[in-house]
């Protein structure tokens, strides 16, 4: 039994695969790109190094959720994908509605590797189309066309139970009356969930270059407003509301490895540059794992993990997190877990404040941020942490 109100929330197995075939100006994730075939046997023989390690850590929990993530982890063979759940699966005891997602590239997606995939385990797919519109999808450096893109949404609905895709928005150019039309188009294909990103200029980017340089330009704060706006007001007329600030989804059909971190749950992270929250007794530790994928896979064969920090956050840092994490849904946080991790109460002044503003809810020992108060979510989450 775990002494942490950490409990009941779920356990879920992060694994990250780093390598992509090309590396998108705007991404920061730890992501790379190989000239020469990646030794997939190699790799999968870390992986299962690295999870037996993190298992004999913390034994005896059930995975509800598990994500391959990049990367790209649609470049994996299907066996590969297969041999890491069968590590997993002798590690802990698997759930048997435990929900299995893999991200994917619509890059000319092969039917017969999505059945791969399917027979290996995944359940759920996350598809990163980014944009239904050619030219952008060249701008941001993406490799598949809005046909490709399209068709690989179509096949993935029909081998796996559930999909999801994403598309990035607030891009150069776009006004509020294109994004709401590409937006009606995305529905159109879309099962049951999308999560929609407004782009941002991540430090160290190609992106940040151009920015700096004065060659690439995004929407000003106004019109960025407006297309959160028509996000809001489009996905909600076609039954898709957003249940996390940049995740829509019908009811019931919410990601649930997503709604354990931001319900600030349990979770491994395993792979290059992976971050997890463990629970051990009464402490929760966070743990991220070197990034470079050969440095890791090294250090892993030397020491039987690839965990370079590691940390017990202090119960006010575990309040601030569970704050960060579950402010951003809907649903809201329930103030008394925030008590059980700090041993205190909110401030009762500056919420009553939030509230008066009529940028937070609170119901019972129930705190939601409403509609006014989530465009300024980074803004509310300061002012309670404070």
């Amino acid at each position: 039994m775990i002494d942490h109100p950490t409990r009941d929330v779920g356990f879920g197995v992060y694994v990250h695969w780093p390598f992509c075939a090309s590396k998108c100006p705007y991404c920061d994730f730890n992501s790379h790109v190989r000239h020469q075939p990646v030794d997939q046997e190699r790799f999968l023989a870390a992986f299962r190094r690295e999870i037996a390690h993190t298992a004999a850590r913390i034994p005896g929990r059930t995975v509800t959720s598990i994500f391959f993530g990049g990367g790209t982890p649609s470049l994996m063979k299907p066996q590969t994908v297969g041999a890491i759940l069968d590590a997993i699966g002798g590690a802990w005891s698997i759930d048997p509605k435990a929900e299995v997602t893999l991200e994917a590239n619509p890059t000319s997606v092969e039917a017969e590797r999505f059945r791969g995939y399917r027979q290996a385990g995944i359940n759920r797919v996350s598809l990163g189309v980014q944009a239904l519109s050619d030219p952008d999808l060249k701008r941001l450096g993406r490799m598949h066309s809005v046909e490709e893109a399209l068709s690989a949404v179509k096949i993935a609905a029909s081998i796996f139970e559930r999909t999801s895709f994403d598309l990035i928005y607030a891009r150069p150019d776009q006004t509020p009356r294109m994004w709401g039309a590409e937006l009606e188009q995305a529905i159109s294909h879309a099962v049951e969930h999308l999560s929609l990103y407004q782009l941002t200029i991540e430090p160290g980017t190609w992106f940040e270059r151009l920015y700096n340089a004065g060659k690439l330009t995004t929407p000003d704060e106004e019109t960025g407003r407006a297309l959160y706006d028509i996000t809001q007001e489009v996905c909600e007329k076609h039954g898709l509301p957003a249940y996390e600030i940049s995740n829509h989804a019908r009811p019931g059909a919410e990601s649930r490895h997503n709604l354990l971190y931001w319900r600030y749950g349990e979770y491994a992270g395993i792979g290059p540059g992976a971050h997890g929250r463990l629970v051990t007794g009464n402490a929760r530790l966070a743990t991220s794992t070197e990034k470079h994928p050969e440095t890791w896979l090294e250090h892993v064969e030397r020491e039987g993990h690839g965990v370079l920090e590691e940390e017990v956050l202090t119960s006010e840092a575990e309040g601030d997190e569970f704050l960060l994490m579950g402010l951003r849904l809907k649903e809201g946080v329930d103030a008394r877990r925030y008590e059980a991790f700090t041993g205190k109460a909110l401030n009762e002044r500056r919420l009553r404040n939030l509230v008066e503003e009529g940028l937070v809810r609170t119901d019972g020992s129930r705190l939601a941020v409403t509609p006014k108060g989530f465009p300024v979510l980074n803004a509310v989450i300061a002012e309670l942490a404070a």
